[in-house]
């Protein structure tokens, strides 16, 4: 790709100083359109999104809600990549990535404006969903045009280095939004949860208008304004990518291969560990934000390690290693963090289980009222984030550590949890447990960076230029709009389903394992030809 470039660009290859533009502009850019996204995604882990948009007396429904419309976004993002595809295919990469930024900032700024449930009714969800479409619309547009604009603008043998930024101006975006939301938060204070937290969206016009002054200043990427001079630009891009010979074959890979495993991989290592320690692990909220963003923050050299690695060795060998040992070291990391969250409530757990037994025993996360006995006590360990199995039996029983409960109403189950030890108020971890629950995430980090840092520049290379932003963007978003954007909302529901707060991580698993194998036999070393 990179020779591709330079023979495009002539003689016009970008000096030092243009390219650290290039780059910067790139990067700031995709941080501000992910904060926006992913800000959220991280409210939603704080519980305030689903109290203040949808109706329920069920606290679990209320978060599956606010994650079903987190997936929402993600949904739309292959519809933003088909049409801002054929525009950055048509009329160019600079000028497309700046409608993306600029529909996104808005959006975002509006769900800060938007009055509660409790306010304006049903109306309050309804023009939620619109605007997350509306973010995800942008974001199907903005990613492919930053990494190509970028690898576009690369010299040989530099491309991965490059848009190793571009990878982790992802991770910066959800850095920025916990950052956003703890400062607010320490502002803000006793307001914080009445209307303080539309504070961090109202913050991204700031960064829309940062973002658009940066980005005016870019000159269009130079494999563009070749083709465009020599009328190589395609006629119908998005007709194209389906039809180009071999094409087909780039594009599943690259959703299957590619996108599919290093998303679920990347939202695994954040939303899935914040959601874990601020729920089942009963970690303060404000620590367990502080912990999972300083994991994030030094895990972003990885991303533009990995890139620049890939240059040297090749961008298939970091994402299978990067695979291969996400299957080895998933259960693992989460159970070290899990024993290092909350030890009192880990050795609880481990010394006196919770059994629940009963005729047709079975929880409906998504009742408001669960209609049976058994139900509601699985409701009630579910809120309370106590890890439980199920058994059959003739009639209702639960049991603590093998001691049956006489009193199963949630007056006598607290007391009969607290008896035997479970110590459900929220903690902050020692000193040395913190140590040890960032190293774990750090670890995911890695994977992440092995599996994200070279996937710009190799999505660049694997399609040709005149239908790259499309070919590129359509499995991209597909992979990481519908197997990654989902992951929080699916893995919420398994582990309400099973009652065990680690089952939600085999929907990683699996998806990896069949990334791995895709990956493994379907990925070819060489680029595109055209």
């Amino acid at each position: 790709m990179g020779s591709e470039a330079q023979g495009a660009a002539g003689a016009a290859e970008p000096t030092a100083k243009e390219m650290r533009l290039v780059i910067s502009a790139s990067s700031l850019g995709t941080i501000f359109e992910w904060y926006d996204f992913f800000i959220w995604g991280t409210l939603t882990t704080t519980g305030i999104l689903g109290r203040t948009f949808f109706p329920s007396d069920n606290e679990m429904l209320a978060t599956l809600l606010a994650w079903a419309t987190f997936a929402v976004g993600f949904g739309f993002r292959p519809l933003g990549a088909i049409l801002f595809g054929y525009l950055g295919d048509r009329l160019g990469r600079k000028y497309t990535f700046l409608v993306t930024i600029t529909l996104m900032g808005v959006a975002t700024a509006g769900i800060g404006l938007i009055p509660g449930y409790a306010v304006i009714g049903a109306a309050a969800p309804v023009l939620i969903i619109l605007l997350r479409i509306a973010q995800g619309l942008a974001l199907g547009g903005e990613y492919g045009g930053a990494a190509i604009y970028v690898a576009e603008h690369s010299s040989d043998g530099r491309a991965g280095y490059h848009t190793g930024y571009i990878q982790a101006s992802v991770v910066g975006g959800f850095i920025l939004s916990l950052a956003v939301v703890l400062l607010f938060k320490m502002a803000l204070g006793g307001v914080w949860d009445s209307w303080g937290w539309r504070a961090p969206f109202l913050f991204s016009i700031l960064l829309l208008l940062v973002s658009l002054w940066m980005r005016l200043k870019l000159s269009e990427s130079p494999v563009f304004k070749a083709m465009k001079e020599a009328g190589e630009t395609a006629s119908n891009p998005f007709v194209e990518s389906f039809t180009y010979p071999g094409n087909l074959g780039r594009l599943f890979v690259a959703l299957f291969g590619i996108a599919a495993g290093l998303t679920v991989i990347w939202y695994t290592s954040m939303f899935s560990v914040l959601s874990f320690l601020t729920g089942p692990q009963r970690v303060d909220e404000t620590t367990a934000q502080l912990i999972t963003g300083a994991a994030a923050f030094a895990g972003l050299f990885f991303f533009v390690w990995f890139g620049s690695l890939s240059d040297r060795i090749g961008r298939k060998k970091p994402i299978v290693w990067g695979y291969a040992l996400t299957l080895a070291a998933l259960f693992p990391a989460f159970w070290v963090i899990g024993s290092a969250a909350n030890p009192g409530l880990a050795a609880a757990a481990e010394r006196a289980p919770v059994v629940v037994s009963g005729p047709h025993c079975s929880y409906d996360p998504f009742a408001s009222v669960q209609p049976e006995a058994c139900g509601k006590l699985l409701d009630y360990f579910s809120k309370k984030g106590v890890a439980y199995t199920k058994a059959q039996a003739s009639a209702l029983d639960v049991t603590i550590g093998g001691a049956r409960v006489e009193d199963v109403s949630p007056a006598g189950l607290d007391a009969a949890l607290k008896a035997a030890g479970y110590d459900l108020a929220k903690q902050v971890p020692p000193a040395r447990n913190i140590v040890i629950i960032f190293g774990a995430i750090l670890v995911l980090m890695a994977l992440s960076g092995a599996t994200y840092g070279p996937v710009a520049a190799l999505l660049t290379e694997m399609f040709p230029s005149r239908i790259r932003y499309s070919s590129m963007s359509i499995p991209y978003h597909i992979g990481t709009g519908y197997f990654g954007g989902f992951l929080p909302f699916i893995s919420q529901y398994i582990i309400a389903r099973t009652g065990d707060p680690y089952a939600g991580l085999w929907y990683t698993f699996a998806v990896v394992a069949m990334a791995l194998v895709v990956t493994l036999f379907g990925l070819k070393s060489r680029p595109a030809e055209g």
